[in-house]
């Protein structure tokens, strides 16, 4: 019961990132999830061969409103098993802290998992780390972790063909709108579950946004500096 929320260290995480972190712009239909996704990727460094990160990246939850004005209109949920409903809402005999039951109650709505992710690399790869290489990573990994049955793959480790996963060759200029201000971008517009744009922040940092195609027409695909 007496358990500390860990979002808050998330958050002192994120700002506390030497690099510049990207997030949607607030707006009704959206409501970022506290906490954030971070990944790091060490190598050895210097003479004395200690390991020091080499590659960063913090991705970020949504929960979407369909019908913003309202939160508690039935017709925000998502059709839950009645198992999982019952677990979200029943008590455990030991308790739960007040901002896991707040965050459990989360799972009954939409949610834009790692919708936007920023990424740092010390010594970006031409290839590796170019910006349609890592606007293609971020798309399959969403698609990979959130659209398996649509995509038929089969749970846990298996040998598909691959089909399914975005190519660079489906990347295609376009233009972002970071801070108020049209940035030059590129996109993946191809493909049927999810659209994806990205844009580079400099030469060591990239930002990308994937999110399913049906939540395009109730949000406002755009970013801001995290604050």
């Amino acid at each position: 019961m007496d358990a500390p929320d860990p979002s808050a260290g998330f958050e002192a995480r994120v700002r506390g990132l030497s690099y510049p972190v990207f997030q949607l712009r607030p707006q009704p239909s959206l409501t970022r999830i506290p906490g954030a996704s971070f990944m790091e990727m060490g190598a050895p460094r210097g003479a004395d061969e200690s390991v020091g990160v080499v590659e960063s990246s913090v991705s970020l939850n949504y929960t979407l409103w369909r019908h913003p004005d309202d939160h508690s209109d039935p017709r925000n949920e998502v059709e839950l098993d009645p198992g999982i409903r019952q677990s979200i809402d029943e008590e455990p005999p030991w308790g739960r802290p007040a901002w896991l039951i707040e965050r459990a109650q989360l799972l009954k709505y939409p949610m834009l998992w790692e919708a936007v992710r920023t990424s740092w690399q010390a010594s970006p790869d031409p290839e590796r780390h170019s910006l349609a290489q890592q606007l293609v990573d971020h798309t399959n990994h969403i698609l990979r972790n959130r659209f398996r049955e649509e995509l038929g793959l089969r749970d846990g480790p298996s040998e598909d063909d691959g089909g399914w996963e975005a190519k660079t060759s489906a990347v295609r200029d376009a233009s972002f709108t970071v801070d108020g201000q049209d940035r030059p971008a590129v996109q993946i517009d191809t493909d049927p579950f999810v659209y994806a744009v990205g844009f580079r922040v400099d030469e060591n940092v990239v930002c990308t946004a994937v999110v399913p195609r049906d939540s395009l027409p109730l949000i406002d695909l755009a970013l801001v500096a995290y604050d």
